[in-house]
């Protein structure tokens, strides 16, 4: 095969994967307090940030939560916030790259008043995912499962102490990915065999 041959295949696939992260990656949101952010007195937590970041950044992430977001990354998921706290965007990415994470999109209060709600007479729902094309949110409050009933967006509810909360958060991604976005799987199924066949 020529060199030509073989730069033209390198650069199909990489614009091909390009693609499939730029403008195709289904996204899943995560709300912040009692989600990511939880009491080390009622639940498993990731270590307290070294000093003097831990007097900084105060809250206390979920155990498990930096590698579940890259693994979800990883898997060519987006991973967003969307929470109802007005932290700003630039506090909340200071705090997660203390852990090696980045996301790729944040919805706070402020964001959601003026992007969501507007100048609108009739209050819309506290969280509304769909409006940012997110599939799946992740969230403790039932009024927001309720929501997501009435509005037409996937929500799943984790509050308590769950040692199996990543795995189940995969399962229902991949639930969702393959009713949702099939031509997601056979992209990535084609660029995989375009993969190995080069090996």
């Amino acid at each position: 095969m020529s060199w030509l041959r073989i730069l033209s295949r390198l650069f199909v696939m990489i614009m091909g994967k390009k693609k499939i992260n730029d403008a195709n990656r289904m996204r899943v949101s995560f709300d912040l307090d009692e989600v990511l952010f939880v009491l080390p007195e009622t639940h498993k937590t990731e270590d307290e940030l070294p000093f003097p970041y831990n007097k900084i950044y105060k809250e206390r992430l979920r155990l498990g939560t930096p590698s579940l977001i890259r693994r979800l990354q990883n898997e060519n998921f987006e991973v967003w916030v969307y929470t109802s706290s007005f932290r700003t965007e630039k506090y909340i990415r200071k705090l997660f790259k203390q852990y090696h994470v980045e996301f790729d999109g944040i919805i706070n209060g402020n964001r959601h008043l003026r992007e969501v709600q507007g100048n609108r007479k009739d209050s819309l729902p506290q969280k509304l995912p769909s409006k940012y094309r997110i599939s799946l949110h992740i969230d403790d409050e039932s009024i927001i499962v309720t929501s997501g009933k009435l509005y037409g967006f996937n929500v799943y509810q984790l509050n308590a102490q769950d040692d199996d909360w990543e795995e189940k958060i995969m399962e229902r991604v991949y639930q969702i990915r393959r009713r949702e976005r099939p031509d997601l799987i056979a992209s990535e199924e084609v660029t995989g065999q375009e993969n190995r066949e080069n090996v």
